[in-house]
């Protein structure tokens, strides 16, 4: 058995800076600088800064939400950078993401019950009966009464939001949450 579940060496995150009238590249934003670290099974680990130094762009980095520009990703002993966007979607259930702005990344148009379950249904995680049930289960982990199942998400206040971020990624039980 592997010790770590997540394995990050010198990774690297360069955002180009474009000027000029032919918007060349004329320098880069180094987002993420040489960042290197190892998580074992069970361990949590605190990425703490000041706004804009980059926590956020590692972790996207992390889930290949960005194209890195160098270093490796080893997601239990395996390269993140081997998979294929298939293998990818099924890695990344293993691997969930609580985003930061919790409403800009909820769909308004989505009921709760709905943005939960949504990886459940589109993974085909069970029937609709099981999904309903585990959604509703998590919700009552997360502290969010079931009664809100049909609700939307600009009914909620901002903690509230961050619970169903943070339910969405509970739901399909990941090995490892950024």
């Amino acid at each position: 058995m592997i010790d770590n579940i997540l394995e990050v060496k010198d990774l690297k995150q360069y955002f180009p800076i474009r000027g000029g009238v032919f918007q060349r590249t004329v320098g880069y934003v180094k987002a993420v600088d040489g960042v290197s670290f190892n998580i074992k099974r069970g361990e949590t680990l605190g990425i703490v800064g000041e706004s804009g130094c980059g926590k956020s762009t590692l972790g996207r980095s992390i889930m290949r939400l960005y194209k890195k520009t160098s270093g490796q990703v080893l997601f239990n002993g395996e390269d993140f950078d081997q998979y294929s966007r298939r293998q990818l979607r099924k890695k990344r259930l293993q691997m969930q993401m609580v985003f930061q702005d919790p409403y800009s990344s909820l769909d308004p148009r989505m009921t709760v019950g709905q943005i939960i379950g949504e990886a459940l249904i589109d993974h085909r995680m069970g029937t609709r009966t099981e999904i309903r049930r585990k959604v509703k289960d998590t919700m009552d982990l997360c502290g969010l009464p079931s009664y809100y199942v049909n609700r939307y998400p600009h009914e909620f206040s901002g903690g509230q939001r961050q619970r169903i971020g943070i339910a969405r990624s509970l739901v399909v039980n990941p090995s490892f949450i950024i």
